[in-house]
């Protein structure tokens, strides 16, 4: 008779792990690795929140996406953001490394993310002390370059992402900068400016996998959870 509670107790234990382990496998929150997709990466990080973040990786070409998801029965389904407005910020003279500054004449904004990359697609206003003005956009080495004549100074510089109808941000240039006609300006949120190349993606959800339903990228595949991310997540 003293092995029965014994018994019990094992019993209860182990359903108990089992229910957790379900709960586990069925909690979609977490970070995800894609696999099925030759030379392609890609991962995706569900959020407590709600909200999601998405990047695929194929070759020169990257990626991204950032919104909010929702469960539809065994379906997660990603809603991306629409663009959003640029944040900047202006660099420090120690994340700049300018090997020679730009010719008379040749006023050079460089926009990016600092030990990241540049940032192409922003709208740049220079403006001089005069009041002269001119408008470049960046390309994809981060420069955007405008021409003014040799006397002007280069009082302040104008941001925002290309073709929008967004406010200008707007940066007193700073005179050691406005004198070599060469400033830098960090983009603080570049995964927001452009839009998602998907207007909404639906994972089917099995033990823990998340299979990418028929979608017009032609994306295909399975994300996995990696073991023990779920709880980092926000």
């Amino acid at each position: 008779m003293r092995l029965i509670p014994k018994l019990v107790l094992a019993s209860a234990c182990l359903l108990g792990s089992l229910a957790a382990t379900a709960a586990e496998a069925n909690d979609p929150i977490g970070h995800y690795y894609l696999s099925g997709m030759t030379e392609v990466g890609s991962e995706l990080l569900l959020k407590k929140s709600g909200e999601f973040e998405w990047v695929l990786m194929y070759g020169a070409t990257d990626m991204a996406a950032q919104g909010t998801w929702k469960r539809d029965g065994q379906r997660i389904v990603l809603t991306p953001h629409s663009p959003r407005p640029g944040k900047f910020r202006l660099f420090t003279e120690a994340e700049l490394s300018i090997k020679k500054d730009p010719r008379q004449g040749i006023w050079v904004a460089i926009v990016g993310v600092p030990e990241t990359g540049p940032v192409a697609g922003i709208e740049v206003r220079f403006e001089s002390a005069s009041g002269r003005k001119a408008t470049a956009v960046s390309g994809p080495n981060g420069d955007a370059i405008a021409q003014m004549p040799a006397g002007e100074t280069w009082k302040r510089a104008g941001l925002r992402r290309a073709d929008s109808k967004d406010e200008w941000t707007w940066f007193d240039v700073p005179a050691e900068r406005a004198s070599k006609r060469i400033a830098g300006f960090v983009v603080l949120n570049p995964g927001e400016l452009q839009a998602a190349p998907f207007k909404s993606l639906s994972l089917s959800s099995s033990e823990g996998r998340l299979s990418i339903d028929e979608n017009p990228m032609g994306l295909r595949g399975t994300y996995a959870k990696a073991p023990g991310k779920a709880a980092s997540t926000d």
